[in-house]
């Protein structure tokens, strides 16, 4: 099977990068969210961002005029039935993605393949809330997306050999490096970067260190290209928490433990870059 055209469920900051980056290969997109004001957002964020490759002369007028022309902004999910793959972009929220993928189970072909870009939740776990648990696949992308060159694409125990292969070339396609992983929350890339983020966390609430000198440290002794407290303010200080609570609730292992600084961070409404303020302000 070969993917030709994508749905996208969200124009946040994970389903327009995503939409960008089928875009300026040539991929024609759907991208669905709940309002025209959130769509429009979406692809005016797009635009900006075609802007500062247009600035830098990675791309020419003409490229980005033709990748805007590949994507189509809507707030009906019927719009979606022509795509061969529907990859859900919401946010990290097992309830609502399983309200979201019934919703397109019900409506696409059965030959369509439903993919989630979520970054914890259990792509078997998901997978089974739909009638095509063969054709279910996890679909990580990391942000921000045009930029960041890795895709996770994450098995369930259903999936098929031939889901896999038409996803991990789409992959390709964009331009990504794919890696397969087996399903297990965090899967591989944030099983291991949480953890370190909200350990940093704990060093911060210590005392132990300054902010910018933790970071220092982690770029400088480990040569990060950034520092795990700017990392979390650029993820959100709210996604890093609910990847943790999703560690502890699944392994049931205190190690996993959220850190009270990140918990108290969010409940200030202190998520990072987003709000404008996060462990930084900006």
């Amino acid at each position: 099977m070969i993917i030709q055209k994508v749905g996208i469920i969200g124009a946040g900051t994970m389903g327009n990068g995503i939409a960008q980056a089928c875009a300026v290969v040539g991929i024609p997109v759907v991208m669905v969210d709940i309002s025209e004001a959130a769509v429009a957002k979406g692809i005016a964020t797009v635009s900006g961002s075609l802007d500062r490759l247009l600035k830098k002369e990675k791309i020419t007028e003409a490229d980005k005029a033709a990748a805007l022309s590949k994507i189509q902004g809507s707030t009906q999910y019927e719009d979606l039935m022509s795509a061969d793959l529907v990859i859900e972009a919401a946010t990290e929220n097992q309830d609502l993605k399983v309200k979201i993928l019934k919703q397109l189970d019900a409506l696409l072909a059965p030959d369509v393949i439903i993919a989630s870009n979520t970054s914890s939740i259990s792509i078997t776990q998901l997978a089974a809330v739909t009638t095509r648990a063969d054709r279910f696949i996890g679909m990580h992308f990391f942000n921000p997306v045009p930029m960041m060159a890795l895709v996770e694409i994450i098995r369930g125990l259903q999936t098929s050999d031939e889901t896999h292969d038409a996803v991990h070339a789409l992959a390709t396609a964009l331009g990504k490096t794919p890696i397969t992983v087996k399903n297990a929350p965090g899967f591989v890339v944030n099983r291991i970067l949480v953890p370190m983020i909200n350990e940093a966390l704990c060093v911060l609430s210590e005392g132990l260190a300054t902010p910018d000198d933790i970071d220092a440290g982690m770029k400088l002794g480990c040569n990060q290209p950034i520092g795990p407290l700017a990392l979390a303010d650029m993820i959100g200080l709210d996604v890093c928490l609910a990847v943790m609570e999703v560690y502890l609730k699944e392994f049931g292992d205190s190690k996993y433990r959220p850190c009270p600084l990140l918990k108290e961070l969010v409940a200030a409404g202190r998520l990072g870059r987003k709000t404008g303020h996060g462990v930084y302000q900006y």
